[in-house]
């Protein structure tokens, strides 16, 4: 299931990204102070981080999983200061989405490959963390979704898949410990439940004393 889950977020990214046009690349995203540039750079990062990850078995026990792992997610503003900066640095000198686009597409591409590869149950390491293959695909495919969302924030380009966005509501109600609001579709989970989009007054009443917890990871 995961596997399918990230063949079919890191496909739509990679046509997404593929037929964006230079001048697209300079539009804001949803990520506050960040490009299309910006996180396009930070997709071809993370696909990287996945193909590493697949080829660097560890000893048990796991210490993390899909759900586990965004808890841990909750960089400080300096911290996303300082990544902000870097990726701007790097992607600024790339030669812009001509450049980038067919790199992501190739990286992703290979990470499908090396996640059919493996198995679902085998050990993996990943920024300090000990992993099931299977968990570690999740979160990459909860990962690119969620960006995904934010390529589009404003540009008309069409959204992430279905099966992605279900995927980031089952992590985030798990996250939560219940169910998120009834009349939150999927990509409002999605954009709410990282702080994308504030909580509004009904948003915190169904929500109760678990609204204090949001944004649920960033």
């Amino acid at each position: 299931m995961s596997l399918e889950l990230l063949r079919s977020a890191y496909g739509d990214l990679s046509a997404l990204v593929g037929g964006l046009t230079p001048e697209e690349g300079w539009q804001p995203s949803g990520c506050a102070g960040w490009s299309v540039l910006d996180l396009t750079q930070h997709l071809l990062d993370d696909a990287r981080r996945g193909l590493v990850a697949l080829a660097t078995p560890a000893g048990g026990p796991a210490t993390t999983d899909a759900v586990a792992y965004w808890r841990s997610w909750q960089p400080s503003p300096e911290d996303d200061d300082s990544t902000a900066w870097r990726t701007r640095v790097r992607a600024s000198v790339t030669g812009g989405l001509p450049h980038l686009a067919p790199l992501y597409a190739e990286t992703a591409a290979a990470v499908c490959v090396a996640a059919g590869r493996a198995d679902p149950g085998e050990l993996v390491a990943t920024q300090g963390w000990v992993v099931r293959a299977g968990d570690l695909l999740s979160t990459l495919a909860v990962e690119a979704v969620v960006h995904h969302l934010d390529l589009v924030a404003h540009l008309d380009r069409p959204g992430p898949p279905a099966d992605g966005l279900a995927e980031v509501r089952r992590v985030l109600e798990e996250l939560v410990g219940g169910p998120l609001p009834d009349g939150w579709d999927d990509a409002t989970a999605a954009r709410r439940g990282t702080g994308r989009e504030p909580l509004t007054d009904a948003d915190r009443a169904a929500l109760a004393e678990a609204a204090g917890r949001f944004p649920l990871f960033g």
